[in-house]
């Protein structure tokens, strides 16, 4: 009884499956008597196994997971769309303000309806190899403000990053679960520094270092998540690029044809 328990159900399931086989042939054995006819059939039926086996292998097994990939897939652009909702946009507007050359990244970034397939392609490979300039310093007040403002900004966030970092489906997407890991190291680096405003040079270079880090992450995870928008979603595809981070003349409002 202890070894009955021990066995899996699958286990039991093919004994069961092959002894009601058995005592089927055994059945017809004893009702027509032809034993000739009998293993005839029984050739014929153990001839058909492989071709069962590869239908059930590769044809509905491959069918299944392109579906499962397909639904696992659904549900990171999901993860990854209330990312950008409630983190990402504001981000990318945020750390653009230390890029020197955020000019010159724009231009390249500026997606209309027009763009199709091969213009996310291109684009993308550029910016894997884009030199991005980000710096932060004393001699420029202004990047201390912002360096301040992405602190609050950044440690007012950590809570909804925690819960995406929760989410098992994220191990299936290298790239965004790195951008993740950017961002929570730029927080902590950020977070652990209570005064920003008089760091040494070498200090001010590293904290440089790391955000950009998080950027080119960023920088090329939207624009992925904005090619599946425009594949799948154009109304939010449409509301992504009024909301451009990188468009300084972006405008939620629909502005009418004829305006002046």
């Amino acid at each position: 009884m202890e070894l009955l328990k021990k066995i899996s159900w699958r286990v039991k399931l093919g004994i069961t499956l092959v002894l009601l086989s058995a005592a089927i042939y055994l059945m017809n054995y004893l009702v027509f008597g032809k034993i000739y006819d009998l293993v005839f059939y029984i050739f014929i039926d153990v001839a058909y196994i492989p071709l069962e086996v590869l239908f059930v292998i590769l044809i509905i097994e491959w069918a299944i997971s392109e579906r499962e990939k397909r639904n696992l897939l659904q549900k990171l652009n999901m993860v990854i769309g209330s990312f950008f909702s409630e983190v990402g946009t504001d981000l990318l507007k945020g750390i653009s303000n230390f890029d020197l050359k955020t000019e010159k990244i724009r231009e390249k970034l500026l997606i209309t309806e027009n763009w199709d397939k091969k213009d996310f392609l291109d684009i993308s490979e550029q910016i894997k190899n884009y030199d991005y300039n980000v710096y932060i310093g004393k001699d420029n007040s202004n990047s201390i403000d912002y360096l301040n403002e992405l602190k609050k900004f950044l440690i007012n966030k950590r809570g909804f990053m925690l819960s995406l970092l929760a989410n098992p489906n994220l191990l299936e997407h290298d790239t965004f679960t790195d951008l993740l890991w950017a961002v929570f190291h730029l927080t902590e680096e950020l977070e652990n520094r209570d005064d920003l405003t008089n760091l040494p040079n070498a200090d001010y270079e590293h904290l440089a270092t790391d955000t950009e880090r998080a950027y080119s992450l960023l920088v090329y995870e939207w624009l992925q998540y904005m090619e599946h928008l425009m594949n799948n979603y154009p109304y939010l595809f449409s509301l992504a690029m009024r909301t451009n981070p990188f468009d300084p003349d972006a405008k939620v409002e629909i502005q009418d044809i004829y305006s002046n």
